[in-house]
């Protein structure tokens, strides 16, 4: 998953995915604060790991202190944690930059990886299955299904995929090896720790992505406790197997960062002259199609001339490069993932799947 207070009650749960069937073919993003680069190997089980326990390093014996100071966690029984898990390698490579020219980024090989056949009949089922859940989440908070389902679809193949790595190992070697986010994943560290005991979890079987998300929709630990509630009435807060909280969050992230109900997401755009001031400006919308236009960027669809919007690309080797005029719902989903690429996966896997759906529903409804 990115404030209320915490939410979490005695009587309730937070559960993050366990171990389970994962397809290596489907990846992880790493939320907002980590990384929006796609990565192949992300959801491979973990396999190079240092010899040295975490128990042994300084860091972490700050780390600890503070845990018991401002958390009342037991001292003891931190070290007893920290000294069954190891830096684990695998992780520091699938967070790190891309390198190698193969791994450079091509918005047509990422859409190709959600924006395909399988997802959308994937989407369709579960936009099937979980029909009152989404209807109930667009009420409630003004999120349409398709881009929910689209979301979860990319995420995690629908919960088939939240990935296989140790969530306080990955967060660890993060936190204590990763410097560039060190002071991130600390947090989420100890967000982890603290759901955990909430939920009387064992951290060493909580199970996500290399970044430290879990569950259906991939929430990071701070986003558990600050966006995820119970949409399926049962008292408990359960990510891992409850498509009707995955949805009922997802939305809620969605509406507490500024969805427009309603409002377009994003318009392709034909460009004349150099963008390059336009795109260096950012992606939070701040001139309108209008002011756009006299900028030399043209759209085709009216009636959005005095709607915010900034210029994306996406780029592709050796290939022309894609530009979209991106409104504030676009933006809002790179709060999920700060990703042009991600957002726009998700858009278009979104309307691929309104339009697959749109058959099945009632005349009334489509």
């Amino acid at each position: 998953m990115k404030l209320h207070a915490p939410i979490l009650a005695a009587s309730y749960a937070v559960l993050f995915a366990f171990a389970n069937s994962a397809d290596a073919s489907s990846q992880q993003h790493r939320p907002s604060a980590a990384h929006s680069r796609h990565i192949a190997k992300a959801h491979q089980a973990p396999a190079h790991r240092s010899n040295v326990p975490f128990g042994a390093e300084t860091a972490v014996a700050a780390f600890i202190a503070d845990m018991h100071a401002q958390h009342g966690f037991d001292s003891e029984e931190l070290q007893r944690l920290f000294a069954s898990i190891h830096p684990n390698e695998q992780v520091l490579r699938a967070i790190a930059p891309a390198a190698a020219p193969e791994q450079q980024r091509s918005w047509q090989r990422y859409r190709a990886r959600f924006v395909n056949a399988r997802r959308i009949d994937g989407g369709l089922r579960f936009w099937q299955e979980n029909a009152v859940s989404l209807r109930r989440a667009e009420a409630d908070y003004g999120v349409p299904p398709e881009i929910v389902v689209a979301i979860i679809g990319v995420e995690t193949e629908y919960g088939t995929n939240t990935g296989r790595f140790g969530l306080f190992e990955a967060l660890a070697t993060l936190a204590f090896h990763y410097p560039p986010r060190a002071a991130f994943f600390r947090d989420e560290l100890a967000a982890l720790l603290v759901n955990a005991r909430d939920a009387g979890a064992d951290p060493l079987t909580l199970r996500g992505s290399y970044a430290g998300a879990g569950g259906i929709a991939q929430f990071m630990p701070s986003s558990i406790r600050r966006f995820a509630i119970d949409y399926d009435g049962d008292r408990r807060i359960d990510l891992a197997h409850s498509p009707a909280d995955a949805i009922g969050s997802v939305a809620r992230y969605l509406a507490i960062h500024g969805w427009q109900a309603a409002a377009p997401v994003a318009l392709p755009a034909l460009v004349e002259g150099d963008p390059a001031p336009l795109l260096a400006a950012g992606i939070k919308p701040t001139l309108t199609l209008a002011e756009l236009a006299h900028r030399g960027i043209l759209t085709t669809v009216s009636g959005n001339e005095m709607r915010p919007a900034a210029l994306v690309e996406l780029v592709t080797p050796d290939e022309a490069t894609e530009y979209w005029a991106a409104f504030d719902n676009f933006w809002v989903i790179t709060r999920y993932n700060r990703s042009s690429f991600y957002a726009m996966a998700v858009f278009q896997l979104a309307e691929a799947l309104r339009a697959a759906n749109a058959p099945l529903l009632p005349a009334s409804e489509r």
